[in-house]
Formats: structure tokens, C-alpha cells, sequence
């Protein structure tokens, strides 16, 4: 694990804000009481712009907080912009270079600047990222690395646009589906649920996203 590179810097929009803060506390709260089983989990949304990443990489830093040992993967080797994004890395190999044997994992996994907290980039896009999701080095990788890690967050492709998601979810411990569209149709959301129970997926729960404070009164 250990390696000569700079430590990376991973931010996300909102985290100094304190109804932020909150919010995300109370997630990560459900998930640890989901279980002591549960420490492979999948992040997903029907469509794109629905905050999943900002979400996931927010879990995956307030259980760092906790002094937890995490493990940040980007899994969407079609059209992350993560890294470029929400870190300061200039190395972008990452997932995609893993399961394709062109690097070896434990080169391509980076340390932050948080404590407790590494990333797994996506890599360059692959002509094949749905070969390489379901194949079973990736598996494997889910599997070994929860021996090392307390926790791995896993970031999915939109599930309404492709089948990695499930396929994900359906190795993961379990998965948090985000819904940050107003405009969401029942249709899409039956579909979505559809296809995360084709591949016996642990449904987590659900998180609202993207609702706009109608009051400006503090708690009493």
C-alpha cells in the first residue's frame, strides 16, 4: 500500500457547509448501524447530475473521520470527472488499468491528504467497461479489500444508462440509491428497482438530493 507519491487532496462542493455536515452525519450513522457485515457499498442513480459522487465522496470522508480505514473506488470508467474534478491528482490511472493488468493495484491506489482515506481513480476509459466490471478481477478486488479496509465506497455509472451499476451493487455488501432529479418518472424509478433486484442487491436505502430549503428558522 505504501508508495512514493504525493498524497492527493479530494474535495467536494458543500463541505464546509454545516447543513451539509449534518446531513451527511446522519447518513453515515444509518449506514453503521446497517451492520458490521456491510462494508462494501455502492453508490447509484437512475440518471446523471444527481449528486451521486458528490454523495459517495462525502460518506467516504466523514467515516475517514471517524477514524475509519476507507477506500473511495470511482467505478465509472465511461465518464468520470472525479479526478479531474474533486482532486489535485495529475496521475489519473487508476481502476481500468487494474483490471486490464496494465498496473498493479497497490500502484494505483493513492493515499489523501485526509487520514484514513485512499482513492481508486477509474483510470483511462476502457472500450470495454462493462467486460472489465463483470469480470472477476473486480470481483476479487471488492473482495480482497474489504480484508484491508473498514469500508469501501464504491461510486456506479447512472444505472438508468447502463448495467454496471447492478452488476456492482450485486457483488457490494449493498447500495444507496440517490434521487436528486425533481423530474424522475415512476417508470425510470420501477426500471431502476427492476434491475437492482435481477442482481440480488442489498437495498440500503435512499437519499433525497437536491431539495432546496423552503425556511431559513433554526432548530428549536
Amino acid at each position: 500500500m505504501e508508495n512514493t507519491q504525493k498524497k492527493i487532496k479530494v474535495t467536494v462542493p458543500g463541505q464546509d457547509s454545516y447543513f451539509m455536515q449534518e446531513a451527511v452525519k446522519v447518513i453515515r450513522t444509518n449506514l453503521e448501524f446497517c451492520g458490521r457485515d456491510i462494508k462494501t457499498i455502492a453508490f447509484t442513480s437512475y440518471g446523471e447530475n444527481e449528486g451521486k459522487t458528490t454523495v459517495s465522496v462525502f460518506i467516504a470522508k466523514s467515516l475517514a473521520e471517524l477514524g475509519k480505514k476507507v477506500l473511495f473506488v470511482d467505478a465509472d470508467m465511461r465518464k468520470s470527472v472525479f479526478a479531474v474534478r474533486n482532486t489535485d491528482s495529475t496521475d489519473y490511472s487508476g481502476l481500468s488499468e487494474v483490471l486490464s493488468g496494465i498496473k498493479a493495484l497497490d500502484e494505483c491506489i493513492r493515499e489523501t491528504t485526509q487520514d484514513g482515506l485512499y482513492i481508486l481513480q477509474s483510470g483511462k476509459y476502457p472500450p470495454n467497461p462493462v467486460e472489465l466490471i463483470n469480470s472477476k478481477y473486480f470481483e476479487d478486488l471488492i473482495v480482497n479489500s474489504k480484508q484491508i479496509f473498514d469500508y469501501v465506497i464504491i461510486d456506479t455509472p447512472p444505472i438508468g444508462y447502463t448495467i454496471d451499476a447492478a452488476i456492482i451493487s450485486g457483488i457490494s455488501d449493498g447500495v444507496v440509491i440517490i434521487i436528486g432529479d425533481p423530474n424522475l418518472k415512476r417508470r425510470q424509478a420501477k426500471s431502476m428497482m427492476t434491475q437492482l433486484s435481477k442482481a440480488n442487491c442489498h437495498i440500503l436505502g435512499l437519499i433525497r438530493n437536491n431539495i432546496k430549503r423552503q425556511s431559513k428558522k433554526r432548530y428549536r
